[in-house]
């Protein structure tokens, strides 16, 4: 039985500890990366999303890219990205995607979206011509594509993940029991199944969950069973941190520790690759997730 550190109510409510302090933004290449976008009029998770290891990322010449505009119709409540009625839809933006991963010189992208509910098929062709441009003017470089819940429309995942790319990522973000304050607007089997559906198409597969939420040990662990089960690969495990007052609390600062347990029992319950620490987010380290570590 690992016995395991707790935090404190002070811990809970008062200061971020220690291990979750981050180096600002700095250096020539974070200024390289930040130029590129703004001359492209892209958008960035790292951006919208305040993440922490943007500076990190940024300053080694990657960043993950956001399509289909900055405004999600989904209204969760861990989330930094704006959220209202979109009005953006650029037929353009996968050649400036692609056009600014070749100046990058990117070996491996990331590109996510925000969730287009309104839209018939959630944005899939745009999805798809993104990366098809992506692998046209940069052959040599790999891409991740982190899909949001395309709320049942299978038609609409099989053509966003039909352009070639080598991973395919959906996050569950948190535990089942936690899902209707965390992500009223979608629902936990579903999460699921669009990944289960992912495998099926052949593709290597890979979800996020955040922790500090009011989840219990068991819940993480359950979720992780539920996870390969369903043909996931890879998982990462990072500490939520609230990105304004109006968005949930935090409930516990997780202690390093506990990721080191959750990285030993996800490799012992089947998958095949864990990144796992307080400041871990679903494409931190990416490049490290196309090639399994057993």
């Amino acid at each position: 039985m690992v016995e395991l550190p707790i935090a404190t109510p002070k811990e809970k409510h008062t200061k971020k500890p220690d291990w979750l302090r981050v180096k600002l933004p700095i250096g020539p290449e974070f200024k390289k990366v930040r130029e590129l976008v703004d001359t492209y009029k892209l958008h960035t998770i790292c951006q919208s999303g305040s993440c922490p290891n943007m500076g990190e990322c940024w300053g080694a010449g990657t960043a993950t890219f956001m399509i289909l505009g900055n405004i999600c119709t989904r209204s969760c409540s861990f989330c930094a990205v704006k959220t209202g009625r979109p009005t953006e839809y650029d037929i353009e933006e996968p050649n400036r995607v692609a056009e600014a991963v070749r100046l990058m010189q990117v070996k491996h992208a990331v590109i996510t979206s925000v969730n287009r509910d309104e839209l018939a098929d959630r944005g899939a062709e745009v999805w798809y011509q993104t990366i098809y441009q992506i692998k046209l003017l940069s052959p040599n470089t790999t891409i991740e594509s982190l899909i949001p819940d395309v709320k049942g429309n299978w038609e609409a995942l099989e053509r966003m993940i039909s352009a070639g790319q080598e991973v395919v990522s959906h996050n569950m973000e948190t535990v089942e029991r936690l899902y209707r304050l965390v992500r009223p607007q979608a629902k936990y089997l579903r999460s699921l199944e669009q990944i289960k559906r992912t495998k099926a198409f052949g593709k290597r597969t890979k979800s996020g969950i955040m922790v500090g939420l009011g989840e219990s040990k068991e819940e993480v662990l359950k979720t992780m069973d539920d996870l390969v089960q369903n043909g996931c690969d890879v998982l990462t495990v990072g500490q939520y941190l609230q990105p304004t007052k109006m968005h949930l609390d935090v409930a516990e600062f997780i202690h390093p520790d506990i990721f080191a347990f959750y990285k030993e029992e996800g490799l012992k319950r089947g998958f095949d690759y864990v990144e796992s620490g307080p400041l871990v987010r679903s494409s931190y380290h990416a490049e490290r997730h196309l090639i399994p570590t057993k």
